[in-house]
């Protein structure tokens, strides 16, 4: 009995360059995502997510590098290309003085099979909308009326450029329960955020981006478990012993010799710790604090997240400029 015929990749990149001026925008990345995957590209402005998903999208050339989407290049299929994939540019400039139904019937047009503008309407939940002028729509209308122009051509592949970048948090999730039925229908989308709630809850796997590389990439609970603890533990304390920077003087041998203490790190006077077990290491914590004459000015834990995996990696935040 023969083997199936394993599907060619929706996206691979291989070795992909890209430098403006001076800048290295993206630098040797490598990329697989394979076919009905939700896969996020996140990173730090200035990472080159939006340079590596504007050559994917064929609107940016590469210095070198090869793009493969679904198995065609925009060398030399670049019509059929458009066909086939959709995208939601960072900024979606649309028409003011046309109307939603107006705006996806000439989106309807560029492409030679698709869904209906009806349908799109109804995608987007714009149906009370439909001859509402694009310049009176609510920031989260308009993100979704852009989200029906990259589906009406019915795309295999969908490219979703900081997709609910300035919404407001009911119309992000909004944004989110449209993304989750794309998702369930089989497409292949590709997410650039840099909200890592957006992206565990939507993305099968992530790439964490910084200087134009990709310096991680798993599923988001695999990364957060790289980490070394599920919980993080931070806190501020102060003595008359103060280091050089103004924060207590706190012997970091102490923390990390707490049973469950997987890492510690100290930021801008902040102790940050990663632990396994908050119940047991946090009264521990309180005692080596309690025994070394310090003072707790400020107390906080949370769940491990994406952003504290970005911080092990790189000592910086996510949103740091």
């Amino acid at each position: 009995m023969a083997m199936p015929t394993p599907q060619a990749p929706s996206l691979l990149l291989r070795g992909l360059h890209k430098t403006f001026a001076e800048v290295v925008a993206v630098n040797g990345l490598d990329l697989e995502v394979t076919p009905g995957e939700c896969f996020g590209l996140l990173g730090p402005n200035g990472a080159g997510k939006t340079t590596t998903i504007e050559i994917c999208e064929g609107l940016t050339t590469p210095d070198s590098g090869d793009v493969e989407l679904l198995g065609l290049n925009w060398r030399t299929n670049a019509e059929e290309l458009r066909q086939r994939i959709g995208l939601q540019l960072q900024e979606t400039q649309l028409s003011e003085k046309l109307t939603v139904e107006e705006t996806l019937r000439l989106f309807r047009s560029f492409f030679r099979r698709g869904i209906t503008v009806e349908d799109s309407i109804k995608t987007a939940q714009l149906e009370e909308k439909r001859s509402a002028r694009v310049g009176t729509l609510s920031g989260g209308q308009k993100q979704r009326l852009a989200m029906a122009c990259a589906l009406v051509g019915d795309p295999e592949l969908l490219f979703l450029d900081e997709p609910t970048t300035g919404l407001d948090p009911q119309a992000r999730r909004n944004l989110w329960d449209l993304l989750d039925r794309l998702k369930q229908e089989g497409r292949t989308i590709i997410l650039t955020t840099h909200y890592m709630d957006e992206a565990e809850r939507l993305c099968d796997r992530v790439a964490i981006m910084d200087h134009g590389r990709i310096i991680a990439l798993d599923t988001p609970p695999r990364l957060i478990a790289s980490v070394g603890g599920e919980h993080i533990v931070e806190f501020a304390a102060t003595s008359h012993n103060k280091g050089a920077n103004g924060a207590a003087a706190v012997d970091p041998a102490l923390l990390t010799a707490i049973e469950g203490v997987e890492s510690h790190r100290l930021t801008a006077g902040t102790h940050q710790l990663s632990v396994r077990e908050l119940h047991t290491a946090v009264p521990k914590i309180f005692s080596v604090l309690a025994s070394q004459g310090l003072h707790l000015d400020e107390f906080r834990t949370h769940s491990a997240t994406l952003e504290d995996v970005f911080v092990a990696l790189t000592g910086r935040n996510l949103r740091d400029e």
